[in-house]
């Protein structure tokens, strides 16, 4: 494997090792509460679910389907932005359906990068949102994201000193993993530093509508001039249980769009016409399954903030994602996120994922998925606090 360029640019997977360790364990008979991989663990809507075997039933839907995604799926996606958000999307030339988000963001970068190319990504992030960079062969520089730091001082000092200048921006809120939120004057600013600064912007909105606390995400397109330098993707995978089912999309600025339309055209046929069919009910259908979904999240994180706290880990409930993103209490911080999570899954009986597998700049604290019903949290909760012994952070 030493052999293949490609790969060499790929550093050994962080979270692997944490994995192995969270197996090894399981193996033994031991019961490891898994707050790590950010895997959704309850069902999709069954009206879902329903349409997906009607449709499966049906020979005609066996075929290959259409690349971008079969027209009455484009035009969902457009009626749910404007419903959402008032944003107005042509499903012909500003929206295409993607085999999940993930891929789409891969393909889009592959397509529109390249050596010589710099794409500015924040640090810590979704590791596809830099690594999608490093496969495409462009060059990656990192934003650090701190609250501590003023995110846009950082990239303009970056944007100013680098060379070549930057050609793309990957941004995600709410934010995965750090579960930062923003508010419309934030995207209005990107808006305004990439038409300054001639930077393409891709902004991940997986998290749309897992939301608290009235909170409500804005959409990158709701700026004026949005669709002018950018686009933003899309995917059921968390608004309707969806992970599995691999459906996304990516819309916005057309030229961004025909460029990943183009490439997929030469890559896949799309995703299984039954669950393009399905996802049309989703988009579609009722919206107090999106929120009934929601309001478990909602359950879990306060489960998991009250228990933390009551144990003397002080961590701020997020307003936004299916994730807590946690200071390393300062007795262990010097062991780092990778020991620290194979000591909590040794001792605690607890596996959750270490923050420097999201970047350098997240060594200091650790992720955990709402992937557990509360009564396992609390249960996980007992366990950390014998090992943190009810010091505090």
């Amino acid at each position: 494997m030493e052999e293949f360029p490609r790969l060499q640019r790929l550093p050994e997977y962080v979270f692997a090792t944490v994995n192995a360790l969270k197996m090894e364990a399981r193996r033994r008979g031991e019961d490891i509460i898994d707050l790590g991989m950010g895997n959704p663990d309850l069902a999709t809507p069954p009206h879902i679910v329903d349409k997906l075997i009607e449709a499966a039933r049906l020979g005609h839907n066996h075929r290959y389907s259409a690349s971008k995604g079969i027209p009455k799926l484009r035009q969902a996606i457009a009626d749910w932005y404007k419903r959402r958000f008032a944003v107005d999307i042509d499903p012909e030339t500003e929206a295409i359906a993607t085999i999940g988000a993930k891929e789409g963001l891969s393909h889009l970068v592959l397509a529109t990068t390249g050596p010589g190319n710099v794409v500015l990504v924040p640090n810590p992030t979704y590791p596809i949102h830099a690594y999608s960079v490093v496969i495409a062969g462009a060059d990656l520089v990192s934003i650090p994201l701190d609250p501590d730091r003023d995110f846009f001082e950082d990239m303009t000092t970056i944007t100013r000193l680098i060379r070549p200048r930057p050609t793309m921006l990957i941004i995600s809120y709410p934010h995965n993993p750090t579960t930062m939120v923003v508010d419309l004057e934030f995207f209005k600013k990107i808006v305004a530093f990439a038409q300054e600064h001639g930077i393409l912007v891709v902004h991940d909105f997986a998290y749309a509508d897992l939301v608290f606390d009235d909170y409500v995400a804005p959409s990158f397109l709701q700026v004026p001039g949005a669709k002018e330098v950018g686009v933003e993707l899309f995917s059921l995978s968390k608004s309707y249980n969806m992970p599995g089912w691999r459906m996304g999309f990516v819309c916005g600025n057309k030229k961004l769009v025909h460029a990943l339309t183009r490439i997929k055209s030469y890559l896949d046929y799309g995703v299984f016409q039954p669950i393009q069919i399905a996802s049309i009910i989703a988009l579609n259908g009722p919206y107090d399954c999106v929120q009934e979904i929601v309001a478990t999240y909602k359950e879990r994180r306060d489960a998991l903030c009250r228990g933390l706290n009551r144990i003397g880990w002080k961590v701020e409930p997020p307003k936004g994602t299916m994730f807590v993103w946690a200071k390393i209490p300062r007795r262990y911080r010097h062991l780092g996120s990778v020991e620290f999570c194979k000591m909590l899954i040794r001792e605690a009986k607890v596996a959750v994922s270490p923050g420097l597998g999201f970047g350098e700049y997240g060594d200091e604290y650790v992720r955990f998925a709402l992937v557990e019903n509360s009564h396992r949290i609390n249960q996980a909760i007992r366990g950390m606090r014998q090992v943190l012994q009810g010091k505090k952070a």
